[in-house]
């Protein structure tokens, strides 16, 4: 349940940024992500070493103002963080021993969709092929299909 929660987290994050309309949805990321790059200041786990991964997470989220790209790249930074820290035995809370480790299986799954430019997985459901179309649809359809070559549009 270790790793499947972290990824269901994930997933769940991302249906809930979809619910945010573009171009706020990424600018909201933007500022989530950074945030992210401060999450380990108040353990202290490296020391002076958080300082400049928190500048570097300020620029990616800068960046990510504009870029879906930089948000997911900050995201992977972020899991790359995670990963030592778990590794170092220094967790982002303190009293849940392996919540650095969640941190690093749920950030990439918030990367990947990031990199894929964020889209709207609400969106995504409602367009799905296995949403069966109603006959009005499928009529309305053919009604727009031109005639065959060589027929009288006016007998039909």
């Amino acid at each position: 349940m270790n790793l499947v929660s972290p990824v269901i987290v994930g997933i769940i994050y991302c249906l809930l940024m979809s619910l945010i309309k573009e171009p706020h949805r990424r600018r909201f990321n933007a500022i989530m992500v950074g945030g992210a790059g401060a999450a380990y200041l108040s353990g202290g786990g490296f020391g002076p070493w958080e300082i400049p991964f928190v500048a570097l997470m300020a620029y990616v989220a800068y960046r990510g103002l504009e870029s879906w790209t930089f948000i997911g790249i900050g995201w992977l930074l972020h899991t790359a963080w995670d990963t030592a820290h778990h590794l170092k035995g220094n967790p982002i809370l303190p009293f849940s021993h392996d919540s650095s480790l969640g941190c690093a299986i749920c950030d990439p799954v918030i990367a990947l969709w990031c990199l894929r430019g964020g889209p709207s997985l609400t969106a995504l459901v409602r367009r799905s092929p296995s949403s069966s179309a109603s006959p009005a649809t499928v009529e309305s359809r053919s009604e727009r299909r031109p005639p065959p070559a060589g027929t009288d549009a006016r007998k039909l």
